[in-house]
């Protein structure tokens, strides 16, 4: 277990700019799960420390608590996903053992649900992200491949806390993940599984398994069926909306909410797109941030418009990282530059997958001007 700079596997020459972002370090981790939470945690240790003390310690809480009533309440989340998926608790449980910090703190940190003002789509700081993904697959695509495209904005901060991850704990797939730490927002395991997904405002939610944790799960299954009943748990305590795929072909969105789901898949021309806000009709009635869900859809239908506009057979992952670097309806555009456009979030990292391969390119910032970094699954472990 070490911490490395640099990718997983290879780099390449910054997309567009002379200077680009730092390359997101890389760590692997090995064993049960109690072990890579450990191990997590040694590696981490101080950055995780000072998270805590900025995002959790710190405040702003919501109207009305106080730190020990946001530990109280994560302690009920963390209460329901051991009960379910005690496995995952015991990756938590380890990671703060290793790292020397309260096990609520670490969890409340995990707990997006928890950080939203009363009755209000409001997000303090340690809630704050907004994501687009775009799915190709036959027949749009060159080779009839299965593509997925993410652009992971947040806070410009969030940035420098960034790693990539490569799980793997005896009988289940190896896992790649990109986030910060157990916080992972992509990931991709070596049965074929994709997971990107875009952050939403369910006014349903509740208390049970945290979308965040839950995602983690998610990526311990080796078929989309069981990817499936992961996502639809009925302990959930939200949802994402979950874009989900596999190197057959198979894609799934999961447009989701504590209570309720839609589940979509490409047109007829083998296109998805979504970004942060309900597109299922059923599912707007749980729409807790229309302000907002007017400004994403504006990302919505650029990155639709773009997708369209290849012709068949043609999507490879450069097209989809150019779709990505997209520039158009600043500062509610594809790539997000809030020191050249203005807005409150970043895109911190980026990534293309071709799921048929099991490759995930990606980079630290913007795609438009970032190195290139490839992880590449060797196959299912022994």
């Amino acid at each position: 277990m070490r911490l490395e700079d640099g990718g997983a596997a290879r780099s390449r020459p910054a997309y567009h700019a002379a200077v680009a972002p730092p390359e997101i370090p890389s760590l692997q981790v090995r064993g049960t799960h109690r072990e890579v939470g450990r191990q997590i945690g040694e590696a981490l240790r101080e950055r995780i420390r000072g998270e805590l003390e900025r995002e959790v310690y710190a405040g702003p809480f919501p109207e009305g608590r106080a730190l020990e009533d946001q530990l109280a309440l994560a302690a009920e989340y963390l209460r329901v996903t051991a009960e379910e998926l005690p496995w995952l608790a015991e990756e938590f449980e380890g990671c703060a053992e290793a790292a020397g910090v309260d096990l609520r703190a670490l969890f409340a940190w995990h707990v997006e649900e928890i950080w939203y003002e009363p009755r209000r789509p409001v997000r303090t700081a340690a809630a704050t992200g907004r994501c687009s993904d775009l799915v190709a697959v036959p027949p749009a695509t060159a080779g009839g491949h299965v593509l997925v495209a993410h652009n992971n904005d947040l806070r410009p901060e969030a940035e420098e806390g960034l790693v990539a991850i490569e799980w793997t704990v005896p009988g289940e797939p190896v896992v790649f993940t990109i986030g910060s730490g157990l916080g992972a927002s992509v990931g991709f395991n070596s049965a074929g599984i994709s997971f990107t997904g875009n952050e939403l405002s369910p006014n349903d939610e509740r208390v049970g398994i945290p979308r965040g944790p839950q995602f983690r799960a998610t990526l311990a299954q080796r078929t989309m069926d069981d990817v499936l009943r992961v996502a639809l748990h009925p302990r959930r305590a939200s949802s994402y909306n979950q874009m989900l795929a596999d190197r057959t072909g198979r894609v799934v969105n999961v447009d989701g909410s504590a209570t309720d789901a839609c589940l979509t898949g490409p047109d007829e021309r083998g296109h998805l797109v979504h970004t942060n806000h309900y597109v299922c009709e059923r599912m707007l009635r749980y729409e807790g941030d229309p302000g907002y869900a007017v400004r994403s859809a504006r990302r919505y239908r650029r990155a639709a418009e773009l997708l369209a506009a290849q012709p068949e057979g043609t999507v490879t992952e450069e097209v989809l990282r150019r779709i990505l670097s997209d520039h158009e309806g600043a500062p509610d555009c594809l790539c997000r530059h809030p020191d050249r456009f203005g807005g409150e979030g970043k895109t911190v990292f980026w990534c293309v997958a071709d799921v048929t391969e099991g490759r995930v390119t990606y980079g630290r910032g913007n795609p438009c001007d970032s190195r290139e970094q490839v992880y590449a699954f060797a196959g299912e472990p022994r």
